[in-house]
Parts: C-alpha cells; sequence; structure tokens
C-alpha cells in the first residue's frame, strides 16, 4: 500500500477550501435542478433501486472503512472465474457479445475517444504524473544535410516519448489498486505486483479481449446544464437510469458492454483550461454505484474525468474508495481521461447511443495501466 500512502494524499495537499463542498454552489448540485418530469420517481421507483445499492443518505460519510469493506462483500466477484483469473469483468465479453455488437457498424463512421499525448496534457506532477515528453532522433533536417550516412539519398526520421502510462487516455489495469493488501481474486498484493512489475494481471492478457459493443451514456446532455455537469456532481444510479431513459433502447446497459460515461467536464476543461482537471474536484460516478457496477455485468467503463468517480469523494476523508471496490473486488477495467464529446454530438443528432468500440491497451508487460486510443465505430 506504499504507492497509495495516505501521507501523500494528505487533505492538506487537496485543500478543504479548493474542495469544501460549500465551494460548489448548492443550486448547481441541488435536485431541482434535475426537473423532476426528468427523473419522474415512476421511471425511478426505489423498487428498481435496490436498497442494497446504498442510498447517497445512507452513506456513513465518517466511515470510508465500513462503506467498503460492506460494499466488497456484497460486490465480490472472487473466484466467480477461477482462481488463476487475469481478466476480471472482461469475462463477460465474449465471442457471441462480440459476434453481435458487429452488426452495429451501420454507416462506417469512426471516432478516436482518445486525447492527445503531448506536453499540453493535464498532468501536474501528482505521485511523478507528468505530460508527454516527445524527442526526435532522426529528423528531416538531418536527412537533408546528408548527416545520417544512408545510400542512394534515402533518409528518415525517428523519435522517442517518455511517460507515464496513465497520464492521458488510459485503462486502469487489474494491478493498479488493492485493498488492505489485497489485489484482484484475493491475490497477495505484495507478491502480485512487485518491482519487477504484474506478475499475473498484467495488462498484456487484456490485449486481445476489449472489442465489443460500446455504449455511450451521455450524463452530461440528460440531466446537466448545457451538456455539463458541475465539479462535485455525483452521478447515481438513478441518473444512470434517468441518462438511458432520455437516449432510448439504443443505450441500454447489458452484460458484456463496455460503458463510456460523459459528464461534460472534458468540455469543460478545453473552454476554460486545465485547471485542477487532473486530481482536483470533479463530476463523476457515486459510491453508491457499486452495485450497479456489478449488476449490470458490464465489462469495463470509462469516463471523461481524471479519476471516474466524484471528486472530492463522498467521505469526510477518503481516497477514490470507489476504485477500491471495483477494481481488487469487481476486477472492473476502469478508462480514464477519455474524450467522447465528438461521438456524443453523433449521437445526439441521429439517436443511436451504441456502436463498436475498441480499445485495446499496449501490451506492457507487467503493467498495471496502458495508454489506449479507443476508437468507436457506428
Amino acid at each position: 500500500m506504499n504507492d497509495l500512502d495516505r501521507t501523500d494524499l494528505d487533505r492538506s495537499d487537496l485543500d478543504r477550501s479548493d474542495l469544501d463542498r460549500s465551494d460548489l454552489d448548492r443550486s448547481d448540485l441541488d435536485r431541482s435542478d434535475l426537473d423532476r418530469s426528468d427523473l419522474d420517481r415512476s421511471d425511478l421507483d426505489r423498487s428498481d433501486l435496490d436498497r442494497s445499492d446504498l442510498d447517497r443518505s445512507d452513506l456513513d460519510r465518517s466511515d470510508p472503512e465500513g462503506a467498503i469493506a460492506a460494499a466488497a462483500k456484497a460486490y465480490s466477484n472472487w473466484g466467480r472465474w477461477g482462481a488463476d483469473d487475469r481478466l476480471g469483468t472482461l469475462n463477460f465479453l465474449g465471442e457471441d457479445e462480440r459476434r453481435a455488437a458487429a452488426g452495429l457498424i451501420r454507416q462506417g463512421v469512426s471516432f478516436s475517444l482518445s486525447q492527445r499525448f503531448d506536453m499540453d496534457g493535464p498532468q501536474r506532477g501528482w505521485r511523478r504524473r507528468t505530460n508527454p515528453v516527445h524527442t526526435m532522433l532522426d529528423t528531416g533536417t538531418d536527412a537533408a544535410a546528408g548527416l545520417q550516412g544512408f545510400p542512394h539519398g534515402i533518409g528518415g526520421a525517428d523519435d522517442v516519448i517518455a511517460m507515464p502510462l496513465q497520464c492521458s487516455t488510459q485503462w486502469d489495469g487489474l494491478g493498479h489498486i488493492f485493498d488492505h493488501g489485497r489485489a484482484w481474486n484475493g491475490r497477495d498484493a505484495a507478491t502480485t505486483v512487485t518491482a519487477a512489475g504484474d506478475q499475473v494481471t498484467g495488462i498484456e492478457h487484456m490485449a486481445h479481449q476489449i472489442a465489443g459493443r460500446g455504449v455511450l451514456l451521455d450524463v452530461g446532455r440528460a440531466v446537466g446544464t448545457d451538456g455539463e455537469l458541475p465539479d462535485g456532481f455525483a452521478v447515481t444510479e438513478a441518473h444512470l437510469r434517468a441518462t438511458v431513459e432520455a437516449q432510448g433502447p439504443s443505450s441500454a446497459v447489458g452484460r458484456g458492454d463496455l460503458v463510456v460515461v460523459r459528464t461534460g467536464q472534458l468540455s469543460r476543461a478545453r473552454r476554460e483550461g486545465w485547471g485542477e482537471y487532473a486530481g482536483g474536484a470533479a463530476p463523476g460516478l457515486s459510491f453508491t454505484t457499486a452495485g450497479w457496477l456489478h449488476r449490470s455485468e458490464i465489462a469495463a467503463i470509462a469516463t471523461d474525468t481524471w479519476g471516474f468517480e466524484v471528486r472530492p469523494n463522498e467521505f469526510d476523508h477518503a481516497f477514490q474508495p470507489l476504485h477500491q471496490v471495483a477494481i481488487p473486488h469487481l476486477g472492473l477495467l476502469i478508462g480514464e481521461m477519455w474524450d467522447p464529446d465528438a461521438l456524443a454530438a453523433h449521437c445526439a443528432a441521429d439517436g443511436v447511443y451504441e456502436f463498436w468500440l475498441t480499445a485495446a491497451p499496449l501490451p506492457i508487460t507487467g503493467a498495471v495501466g496502458s495508454p489506449v486510443n479507443p476508437i468507436a465505430v457506428k
């Protein structure tokens, strides 16, 4: 757990004055902003929202340990695919699901869901995460000057990049987060992920698997203002259901799906500057969606934010508690800093929110995360 040392995450580093809920105008977060016709209680009946999923009012904000333990026990997938499993929820995405998803390509239009990888990215140095540094090894200038030593006039260019694997659009692998020293499937974190990398669930094992039906849940457009959710907005199961209802049947979420959640925060960052996009306040999934993530049997989920879950987190003193349940206990693959904006505009225009999605990580042996260029095709 030294990778997530609490001293590194002292709340003094995340100044409460910056993240205090009082700074988030309650009018932005007030339920009255979500027109009751959009969230009709008949559509979102409590019988549909199982009480085991922990309504936000049930959260004891002073006890993240208890809430995490309860959710981990209720939603654990340990042993579900055998003791040697390396794929987690990607097991839900098989040949049948992939064949069915291939039929979603009807127009031939494609979208990259990746941010660019360059020095103008959002990183601010937290835990040594920096933006990519791209350096040329050979250039056209060298070739034109005849400095490369090749015969018959041929010349070329070559380059190198140095970057953390999770500095831009990326997947969190199954070895990325632990719960009290336990990795995915109950393994000992100390022997699973060592200085040599992830010895069991390295991201290379997933390189062939992540291709299938993608579904966009544009929560920013469905329940936000001008297509965006304010920072600190906790996306609950009710909001996800309301988004599906607003978008129509093509956005129904099912077993083996690759879900992309748009909050609109990336759109705002592009307009106003990165600010604290990396690690600061953000809209994101509520801790209470752990049950939905488990029951829906999705293969993976990604958002347009730095940290996937709502920030500040929903407890008085916590750091990424939904990660602590979703990755080591559910075995869920989580994507962050994706760019669904162009896809979202197209989906809003034609009313179709499902598509073929391929999002293979680089097969970096032993890596606990990977950059990715997801491609959605409609």
